[in-house]
């Protein structure tokens, strides 16, 4: 199996990471009861310390601090990630893996020495070093978007500035928007407290407590909108974790659904979204989960892929689902999706056999569309509000090194993104080529 590196930037990638490891060591545990370091838990832990493993490779009880994640965290304050350490979570980490900087940036994405010669923030300017010393290596990159109720004034530049160095950097984004996040866990409260369908959540869930994360409480449920994503990545990675009868290699994704470099935006749903039995619910029909899929209420990204037009789309099974159901289902929604006209099969699959922790399957879809544009126009417009007015510049320019002109190249790049986007769809109306019906790829 590959061997992949996470790496967690700033407050909310550390607290992303910070669930999505407590996750996925519950997944190992339920799946390898016996701890045997096997490569399954290679694939994203470590076994630092051999001598602590009896002769058959058996990690003894209660020397599980000997697997390490294979995580960077990095935070320009020292906040979370000291949190982190002092959590249930401290000796899955060791000092090594950390960088931390006591200053904070104060929603500057620029305040920092090391990002001066790049014009972008901390994340970004990784993304380019990483590019730089590991370029065969592809970059999936999980980027929060804010909403339009943001409370950080600032963070249309940092967002359009951080986009320039994801259109360059970047083989393939997932957005997310928190509006989208809270929204869902609205609806989760809704469905909960609804008391329909015997539904009840479980005690010690991440959906209403931190009790695998952090240890302060949230006035908004910061802990739960994280877990999502956290969930996020535990599907988009669970074929490089455990075996499967149709495994997907995450460069395979890249491969399969960017047929252009800068067209890298995945739309992601997911289902369903009480994962690793947090919530008691009963079992929904296969088909069902598949519809739920291509729904807006379970996307993280408020956007409407079924009226835009796909590139292609790549769907992730976990659990006891059979090809035969996958190839049903995609027949079935197919009629319902606008493909482009040169890839009406853009279609890949995958099948891993172990689903999350108490339930049967799940399933996980990304979709190359281009729905994502308003968001990018949005965000585009709100930056132009505060740029017109030069409003708040100045703190970007007393950076040493930093000009204005970082901004005009910014949002140029971005307007180029948009416009990509504007040509794809103004295909929407030509007539599909009488072309051999091809193979959905496998």
């Amino acid at each position: 199996m590959t061997q992949s590196v996470v790496v967690q930037v700033g407050q909310c990638g550390n607290q992303i990471g910070c669930c999505f490891w407590d996750l996925a060591l519950r997944e190992h545990a339920a799946v390898n009861q016996k701890g045997i370091y096997d490569e399954a838990i290679s694939s994203f832990f470590r076994n630092v310390d051999t001598r602590v493993a009896g002769d058959s490779g058996s990690i003894s009880k209660g020397k599980i601090c000997s697997l390490k994640a294979r995580a960077v965290l990095i935070d320009m304050e020292e906040g979370v990630v000291n949190e982190i350490l002092q959590g249930p979570l401290r000796d899955v980490f060791d000092s090594k893996q950390l960088i931390t900087d006591i200053s904070g940036s104060g929603n500057n994405c620029y305040n920092l020495n090391m990002k001066k010669r790049t014009g972008s923030g901390l994340g970004t300017f990784l993304l380019k070093v990483l590019e730089d010393e590991f370029p065969e290596v592809y970059r999936f990159v999980t980027s929060i978007y804010p909403s339009s109720e943001d409370d950080v004034i600032t963070s249309p530049y940092n967002s359009i500035l951080a986009m320039k160095e994801l259109n360059e950097h970047a083989d393939c984004v997932l957005p997310i928007d928190n509006q989208s996040l809270f929204d869902i866990i609205s609806k989760i409260d809704l469905v909960v407290n609804s008391g329909k369908l015997d539904t009840t959540v479980k005690p010690k869930s991440l959906v209403i407590s931190s009790a695998g994360a952090l240890k302060k409480q949230q006035k908004k449920p910061f802990d739960a909108m994280n877990n999502i994503v956290a969930n996020l990545l535990l599907n988009l990675t669970s074929s490089a974790r455990f075996e499967g009868s149709l495994n997907m290699d995450l460069n395979e994704i890249s491969m399969n659904l960017v047929p252009f470099p800068r067209l890298h935006y995945l739309v992601s749903s997911l289902t369903p979204l009480y994962t690793l039995a947090d919530v008691n619910i009963p079992p929904r029909r296969l088909d069902q989960m598949f519809s739920d899929a291509f729904s807006k209420d379970h996307q993280l990204i408020r956007a409407d892929p079924k009226h835009s037009l796909y590139l292609a789309c790549a769907l992730m099974v976990r659990g006891n689902v059979q090809i035969s159901d996958l190839r049903r289902n995609i027949e079935r929604l197919k009629p319902s999706l606008q493909f482009v006209s040169w890839n009406q099969e853009g279609w890949k699959t995958s099948l891993c056999s172990v689903p999350p922790v108490g339930h049967s399957h799940s399933l996980l879809a990304l979709a190359n569309n281009t729905c994502v544009k308003p968001t990018f126009v949005e965000l585009r417009e709100r930056f132009m509000r505060l740029y017109k007015k030069k409003a708040h510049l100045h703190h970007y320019l007393q950076v040493e090194g930093m000009e204005e002109s970082c901004f005009t190249e910014a949002v140029s790049s971005l307007s180029a993104l948009i416009q990509e986007y504007n040509q794809l769809d103004a295909t929407k109306s030509m007539p599909v080529p009488d072309i051999p019906r091809l193979s959905i790829a496998v």
